[in-house]
């Protein structure tokens, strides 16, 4: 397709081309976006005007030079705190030009109050040595477990930053339980209970994540959250930790130090807990993007659509040829259908044949019973046999050993008057009375003269 004159390029047009006024804005526009990234602008505010729709337009301007600037609802209604004419700001601006007017401005998405003074220095310099350290860097930093059993809380508890963060915990997950760690946010003492209160969680380890918070401020007021101990503190504690110090455009030490940083102390509960609507949100949101994406696709489709339609010669032949195309699938596809159908009935086949040689056979089974106890009974026999002949063996050899049999053989037990057998004849005296055991009954005796 021939390239289109009216479409913004970033590079430059050929000499003989003719733009039009809008294609010749745009494309400044692009280069100019392309060229410079978001950036800080400093100066004074001048002609300050709000308008009914909420946005703000004004000037920047130096001793030399101004430029025109524009701020959008969305992101003024994010300042805490009023521009007027005379300020001295610091304003984060994309570099842009108003197409419509062909006007050279600043699209700012964020301001801040200038002149923070030492203040500002001592947080730079402080800044730079803990980054310099490695303390900031994105390696250590922990991911936030998904679903906490439990969520510290390091705050004070009259501050309306801990009523936040309980109400939107209370909201998107009551379940979770929350242990406060209380501490002063702001005074001289405030940054040593802030490091006490940070030690103290990961030493009693009650909590899957920690929450270090406070409302929004000058910088004065959140200097505390600007400690080199308490920064630390945060990087040395066992469990990740999410700053939600200040609002959106508040940057403090605890921010850089934290594992995650939050917009403010509500964002902070978000991040820590999860939520299902959140999710069905999200979801919604890519659905609309999708549909948005789909539906500038399709009218470039259809806008392509609509020319190729204009070159198409012969819309009978193509729907001829795609039907031969369909009739060749559909003949292979039932071809490959019947092969797959004769695999798995081959595989069946021989799936059964040795499913039954795995069958069990009852004739053999019986066979081998009946021969098993066959052996058996024959065993015992020889068993038996071999019992009684010993045991006739060992009848013998008591017989031989009884006494009863010796007294048979004409033997006789004499014992004396205390019924001990007598084996000599000196140990016997005159007169002693002796009991004569006989094989059949016995005789009391005395003894006239031993021998």
């Amino acid at each position: 397709m021939p390239a289109e004159p009216d479409l913004a390029r970033l590079s430059a047009p050929l000499p003989s081309e003719i733009l039009s006024v809008s294609a010749l804005n745009r494309s400044v526009r692009d280069l100019l976006e392309h060229r410079y990234p978001l950036l800080w602008v400093g100066g004074e505010i001048s002609n300050l005007l709000q308008a009914k729709s909420g946005h703000w337009y004004f000037s920047l301007k130096d001793s030399t030079a101004q430029v025109r600037c524009v701020m959008f609802r969305n992101r003024s209604s994010g300042l805490d705190w009023q521009p007027r004419d005379g300020m001295q700001v610091e304003a984060r601006a994309l570099v842009t030009m108003y197409e419509a007017r062909g006007e050279f401005q600043l699209n700012i998405e964020t301001m801040r109050r200038a002149g923070q003074g030492a203040l500002y220095e001592a947080f730079l310099r402080l800044r730079d040595k803990l980054a310099a350290e490695g303390l900031f860097e994105e390696s250590r930093k922990r991911a936030l477990p998904a679903c906490p059993r439990a969520i510290g809380v390091v705050t004070s508890l009259a501050g309306a930053a801990l009523r936040d963060i309980l109400t939107t915990l209370r909201r998107r997950n009551p379940s979770v339980a929350v242990i406060i760690y209380p501490s002063a946010v702001q005074g001289a003492d405030a940054a040593a209970q802030l490091v006490r209160a940070v030690r103290q969680a990961g030493e009693r380890a009650e909590c899957d994540v920690l929450i270090i918070a406070r409302g929004g401020g000058a910088i004065e007021d959140l200097w505390s959250f600007n400690d080199e101990q308490l920064a630390r503190a945060i990087c040395a504690c066992p469990v990740p930790v999410i700053s939600g110090v200040g609002h959106e455009t508040d940057f403090t030490i605890a921010d850089f130090a934290a594992d995650r940083r939050a917009a403010t102390p509500t964002a902070a509960a978000e991040l820590a807990s999860p939520s299902r609507n959140e999710l069905l949100r999200e979801i919604a949101a890519l659905v609309d993007a999708l549909s948005r994406t789909m539906g500038r696709k399709l009218e470039n489709r259809m806008q392509r659509l609509d020319l190729l339609t204009r070159r198409l010669a012969h819309p009978g032949e193509r729907i001829a040829a795609q039907g031969e195309l369909l009739a060749q699938l559909r003949l292979r596809l039932s071809s490959a259908t019947a092969h797959a159908m004769q695999s798995s009935r081959w595989r069946l086949d021989a799936l059964t044949q040795r499913g039954r040689a795995q069958l069990p056979q009852p004739e053999l089974l019986l066979q081998a019973v009946a021969q098993a106890a066959q052996r058996l009974r024959k065993a015992w026999t020889r068993r038996e046999e071999t019992l009684h002949a010993r045991l006739e063996r060992l009848g013998a050899s008591l017989t031989h050993l009884d006494p009863s049999a010796v007294l048979a053989r004409g033997y006789s037990v004499v014992r004396d008057a205390k019924g001990r057998v007598v084996m000599r004849g000196s140990a016997l005296a005159g007169g002693d009375l002796l009991d004569v055991t006989l094989a059949e009954g016995g005789a009391l005796v005395r003894v006239e003269r031993p021998r």
